[in-house]
């Protein structure tokens, strides 16, 4: 699958340059065994990785192998399988920390043969141990697959035989230096491989971007998660069965609902069309019907001279404006209603404002998906509940 990328000049963005979308293919998981919370609320802290490692997914601290290693691991929704970089790889950032096998002992590689060497995409085998190849935005790599303890800070579990990529030769500079850890919902993701205590529930609040701070928050498993939330019913697409789906019946702006042919909403497994929640995207991607009609209608509201475009953003203004809020409503149904923060983007100097939403690709499989991303999720508490087959949406402050 080709990714979703936006260049911006560096002037317009304050804490951004690029963004991409890069689920990967859904693959099965191995058994595990786990240490027990205990009835324990879980909450991982979580960052922006703008800030900390140019990158634009959030990140947790991560702990590997025995004694643990510790790395700043990318959480990627759409995207199923861990990897983390290892000594003696090739296309690394020589300073990015890296995990060292030799210096675990509780690492074991996959073998070719086994079970999980036929969960990965991909699958090779160039000697004894399990191999595989994947692509991942503009980057593509290979890694040797293994098993080792996993835990993510204060996520009070630990996987001690989680199964992830060893990289050893990465093209391309998209990877995120310390690896990442997949929140999809294939076999091989976090959820998945720890299902048995998590009961495949979790759910994010995304600071902002400008948070330097790890004061958003991972919740893992059903104890601790809000009690009054609105929820949509998870929709499953078999060709694609990492992404979580949605309905999204109608968009608002302001008060008004934007006409939106109803087509171009509908969920249809076949065409690929319909709605995901992605926080490995950063800004909203709408297939170019319905972004007509929301950039249409968000023009209308301001009524104000466009200025220029600004890299993928075409709807920018150099004058101060008033800011509509945008409404997404999904089956239920729920509307979550955007303020003014997660509508659109300034320049470091403010003086430009751009919708911080964009038209998806004009051909190719994302062309009629939409894609609900990061930006506008932030400060929202985001609720995946795979187990009862819905996700829920709440206000929740989570930059300091």
């Amino acid at each position: 699958m080709s990714p979703l990328r936006l260049r911006l000049p560096v002037p317009v963005l304050l804490l951004l340059s690029t963004f991409w979308w890069a689920p990967s293919t859904a693959v099965r998981s191995s058994t595990l065994h786990l240490a027990r919370r205990g009835g324990r609320r879980s909450f991982v802290p979580i960052a922006p990785g703008r800030q900390i490692l140019s990158i634009p997914n959030y990140v947790a601290r991560a702990r590997l192998g025995t004694p643990a290693q510790t790395l700043l691991v990318a959480i990627d929704p759409s995207n199923d399988a861990a990897w983390v970089p290892c000594g003696g790889r090739t296309g690394c950032a020589a300073s990015a920390p890296s995990f060292a096998p030799t210096q675990s002992s509780t690492y074991r590689p996959v073998r070719c043969g086994s079970p999980a060497c036929a969960q990965v995409p991909g699958p090779s085998c160039p000697g004894a141990s399990c191999a595989f190849n994947l692509t991942y935005a503009a980057s593509t790599f290979q890694a040797l697959l293994g098993q080792d303890s996993l835990a993510l800070e204060n996520g009070g579990v630990a996987a001690a035989s989680y199964t992830f990529g060893c990289l050893h030769v990465v093209t391309g500079s998209s990877v995120p230096p310390q690896g990442l850890v997949g929140f999809g919902r294939g076999p091989l993701s976090f959820p998945s491989q720890t299902k048995d205590v998590d009961g495949s529930v979790f759910s994010y609040c995304l600071p902002s971007y400008k948070s330097s701070n790890f004061s958003g928050t991972l919740r893992l498993s059903p104890i601790g998660q809000p009690k009054r939330i609105k929820t949509t019913p998870l929709l499953s697409n078999p060709h694609r069965p990492s992404l979580y789906y949605v309905n999204m019946t109608g968009i608002r702006v302001g008060s008004r609902p934007v006409s939106v042919p109803a087509s171009a909403l509908a969920f249809d497994p076949g065409s690929g069309r319909g709605t995901i929640i992605d926080a490995g995207t950063m800004f909203t991607r709408l297939s170019a019907p319905v972004y007509a009609a929301v950039r249409d209608a968000f023009r209308r509201r301001v009524r104000a001279p466009v200025a220029a475009p600004l890299g993928g953003f075409d709807t920018c203004y150099n004058v101060t404006v008033a800011v509509p809020a945008v409404s997404f409503t999904f089956a239920g149904p729920v509307t979550v209603t955007l303020p003014e923060e997660n509508v659109v983007i300034r320049s470091s100097s403010g003086g430009v404002a751009c919708l911080a939403m964009a038209a998806g690709p004009a051909d190719g499989v994302d062309a009629a998906l939409n894609v609900v991303a990061s930006m506008q999720q932030q400060n929202h508490r985001v609720l995946f509940d795979v187990a009862n087959g819905r996700i829920g949406f709440a206000r929740e402050l989570c930059t300091l």
